[in-house]
């Protein structure tokens, strides 16, 4: 027995000690991202950073050196916006934990309920998605939703994957949008709907720095203890709101309440391009493939939502809409159709890597290839905006992963079959 556990345990040793082993990425262009193209470059990582890159690298004795002549190699995609995780069949209710009861839980944490097993993260891996900012949903009354938490798409448990928390506390902005065609009668009732849950925000703030005045005098509250970070502007608060009244509503209450806040959706934000700009307020936009909020608008004013930001000025990222896990791996398709509408491909690039991580905090570890930084980055066949373009491998904090997914299995399964072999 004794015999058997030194042998697992040299195993084991020696398995560290290769994933550890110092690796030159070469041939290939690196797509910094911060600072231009370096073509037939070299890579080296080691201890699972960017340990340098350039024309060429000074690379240890031993290190293994991979030949990726005709490749390209990018910073990891980063989607800023995501409920990927915490829902895996939506139509299947067991699946879904998204969302607490009741309107005001800035202290629920998305991260404790992140499924590591979940079918979907290495779909979204397979295209170059390696970290992801996991977002608390709004439930059906649902306003200030919880802290939000940054993941690398590889590990165990939620614990191993954990890059940052919290990002920030999030709020559903209410909105009093309807359909034009409802009845007067209706839209009176959603426009009262909307009034109350204004008010209890500005209650649930009043609560928050009333606890922070008070804290120490009595039992602690996990939520207004939340809220304190939020109040010291420490930490963001992400409003999540799109059409124009919202907007306007959540930069005035950002105003007077004084927090650092990042809009996030923001259909109408170029509408405020100005204003974001001068207040520096980020803003995480959502799809690009959806209609125009209003029937007279033109039909790409959401695909020209990011040129007119970029135009003026205002930092942003792009990221899909949160409900919809399934589809986190069409990121780079986002944001080719906002590159196509005035934003152009480098920004586009930018608005998935390194923006993202400005944005939340942490671009001393991701969204370039610098020396220093994590090396999460994969290998691509061509321009990662592409649809054509195929990831071909990918590493998280120097550790290649596995590239293979629910979808790849099912296609090898039924190659078989048409190609008339025996099934497995």
């Amino acid at each position: 027995m004794k015999t058997l556990l030194i042998a697992v345990l040299a195993a084991l040793a020696g398995s560290v000690h290769a994933a550890d082993k110092p690796v030159v990425l070469a041939g290939a262009d690196l797509y910094t991202v911060s600072h231009g193209v370096i073509p037939r470059g070299e890579l080296l990582i080691e201890g699972g950073k960017i340990a340098a890159l350039g024309a060429k690298v000074d690379a240890p004795a031993g290190a293994e050196r991979i030949d990726l002549s005709g490749k390209r190699i990018y910073p990891g995609y980063l989607a800023a916006n995501s409920n990927m995780g915490l829902t895996e069949v939506d139509a299947v209710r067991a699946t879904v934990d998204q969302a607490e009861v009741g309107a005001v839980n800035p202290n629920a944490r998305a991260l404790v309920a992140v499924d590591a097993d979940s079918e979907l993260l290495p779909v979204a891996r397979a295209n170059g998605v390696l970290s992801v900012l996991v977002v608390p949903q709004a439930g059906d009354d649902g306003l200030l939703t919880g802290q939000s938490a940054l993941i690398k798409l590889d590990g165990w448990t939620w614990e191993e994957m954990s890059l940052k928390e919290p990002v920030g506390v999030h709020l559903a902005w209410p909105s009093t949008r309807v359909p034009p065609w409802l009845p007067r009668e209706a839209q009176e009732k959603a426009a009262e709907a909307a009034k109350k849950k204004l008010g209890e925000i500005d209650q649930a703030f009043r609560d928050a720095r009333a606890y922070r005045a008070a804290k120490g005098a009595g039992k602690k509250d996990l939520r207004w203890e939340a809220m304190i970070p939020v109040l010291d502007g420490k930490t963001p608060l992400f409003v999540h709101a799109d059409n124009a009244v919202q907007i306007r509503e959540a930069l005035e209450f950002s105003r007077r309440e004084q927090l650092r806040i990042v809009l996030v959706g923001g259909v109408d934000a170029w509408r405020f391009a100005d204003t974001l700009k001068a207040r520096d307020v980020p803003v995480i936009l959502g799809s690009s493939h959806n209609l125009p909020l209003r029937r007279w608008e033109a039909y790409d004013t959401i695909y020209a939502n990011a040129g007119k930001l970029a135009k003026a000025g205002v930092r942003f990222a792009i990221a899909n809409d949160a409900q919809g896990s399934s589809n986190e791996r069409n990121l780079p398709y986002q944001a080719a159709s906002y590159a196509a509408f005035g934003l152009g491909a480098e920004n586009a690039l930018r608005a998935i890597t390194l923006s993202p991580a400005e944005i939340l905090g942490v671009a001393d570890r991701l969204g370039s290839l610098d020396a220093g930084k994590d090396a999460t980055l994969f290998v691509a066949n061509g321009d990662a905006l592409e649809d054509a373009t195929q990831v071909e491998r990918a590493w998280i904090q120097g550790r290649e992963v596995n590239m293979a997914n629910k979808q790849t299995r099912l296609y090898e399964k039924y190659q078989r079959k048409y190609e008339g072999k025996p099934r497995d």
